[in-house]
């Protein structure tokens, strides 16, 4: 009787998380030309780049970005297993600056810290466009005791507006709108549950729940029902104190003063708890319905309410993805090219070849080789893959000459160049 033989499986193939994507080289460009052009701007308004970890205790996010927010409630990825128990991916910046603004009691080092940050962000949400589970932010953080001063407020407004205009965005809407104080912002609350009582059971399933635990996200619901109920309401500033009108009067007016343009909107609130009075919103129609490309405000409270001093701080987090989704093709810069691609000929010439591509790499100039000796057809072929601007050609005739053959990828040109003069006259060509 034969022995059936079983074919061995092909093993699966890996594949990456869901709602995560891969930078290529194709892209990577771009990002590192977004974080050359945010660290350049941010460093010209004195904010310092901090980092932290990718992952904090699962109580700092619940305590500061509030136990009834959508956050915490559905969206934290916890690490539950081995020594990451009691921990969490960051869903945002702002409670990790927090967190270590009081740690290494950054309030003794200088009155007004002014901190910046780049790195990925994590969320359990249903991954769709501009919304992934791990994305990136540039945000900033400006935090200090009294330094609740609309002058600050306006100048992170107008440094939020001028990033997005240096990174090539356009067409976007600045809202803006303030909470007022805790005090303003709990009489807020009940005056939105009272106006809302009425048509709660329109509401969709989730703002149901959110009429008693978080009521300002009702605010902001995509779910057409929602925005039905709410466009009845016109929520106004009956709330507000003297005190806090004044301060949003005097915010317009140095905002109208810098020439930056703005648009009220009343109902415009932030998801998370620890906003208080000064809240904005950059959107962007391109995007969609999830048209948000950056957003901020003030939170005066946050900093004591984790433990430590009394300070006021202000700040905002801008998307690059969506950044990089909202970018005009025109305003992206182009692809970095490499600059000399060394061709040897045959066997005896590659040690030369290989040590001229040394001594052009040490010079600053970018080159490459490939690094098995094929035909000339072959490897003119592969220089032209790279994207060399430049081909560097080394045969026997050339080896005895001392000189090499340089030949321009773009006109098709060719020189032949000594050896010595080959840095120079890369180095002339720009």
């Amino acid at each position: 009787m034969s022995k059936e033989i079983s074919t061995p499986r092909a093993p699966q193939v890996p594949r990456i998380p869901r709602g995560t994507s891969d930078i290529l080289p194709t892209e990577i460009f771009l990002w590192r030309d977004i974080e050359a052009k945010a660290r350049r701007l941010l460093s010209t308004y004195n904010f310092q780049e901090i980092r932290t970890p990718v992952f904090e205790e699962t109580a700092l996010f619940k305590r500061s970005l509030g136990q009834t927010s959508d956050v915490v409630n559905k969206q934290l990825l916890e690490l539950v297993s081995g020594k990451d128990e009691g921990c969490a991916l960051r869903p945002e910046g702002t409670a990790s600056v927090v967190r270590s603004y009081i740690e290494n009691s950054l309030d003794r080092q200088q009155a007004l810290t002014k901190l910046f940050y780049l790195g990925p962000m994590f969320r359990g949400e249903r991954p769709q466009k501009g919304r992934s589970r791990q994305f990136h932010q540039i945000g900033v953080e400006a935090i200090g005791p009294n330094t609740a001063t609309p002058y600050l407020d306006a100048e992170i407004i107008a440094l939020n507006v001028e990033l997005l205009r240096t990174l090539g965005v356009r067409d976007f809407r600045l809202k803006i709108n303030t909470l007022g104080s805790a005090q303003d912002k709990e009489s807020f609350s009940g005056a939105l549950r009272k106006a809302l009582h009425a048509d709660a059971a329109k509401l969709c399933e989730d703002c149901r729940d959110r009429f008693e635990r978080n009521v300002f996200r009702i605010l902001d619901c995509k779910n057409s029902g929602c925005r039905a109920v709410v466009a009845g309401l016109k929520p106004g500033h009956e709330h507000l104190s003297e005190e806090s009108r004044a301060y949003y009067v005097r915010l317009k007016e140095i905002l109208k003063n810098l020439g930056v343009e703005f648009e009220e909107v009343p109902s415009l609130v932030r998801g998370l708890d620890y906003y208080t009075h000064t809240v904005f919103e950059i959107t962007q129609p391109s995007l969609g319905s999830q048209d948000a490309i950056s957003a901020g405000g003030r939170y005066n409270n946050l900093v004591a309410q984790l433990g430590g001093p009394q300070v006021d701080a202000v700040g905002f987090a801008c998307g690059v993805e969506r950044i990089l989704l909202a970018m005009p093709a025109d305003a992206r810069p182009p692809q970095e090219r490499l600059k000399a691609y060394v061709v040897a000929l045959d066997e005896h010439v590659f040690p030369k070849a290989f040590r001229i591509l040394q001594q052009l790499r040490g010079a600053g100039i970018a080159g490459d080789i490939n690094y098995k000796v094929s035909s000339m057809k072959s490897q003119m072929r592969s220089a032209d893959k790279s994207g060399s601007r430049y081909v560097v050609i080394l045969g026997e005739e050339e080896d005895k000459k001392g000189v090499v053959a340089l030949k321009d990828m773009t006109t098709g040109e060719q020189q032949e160049v000594k050896e010595d003069k080959l840095i120079t006259t890369l180095s002339d060509k720009g």
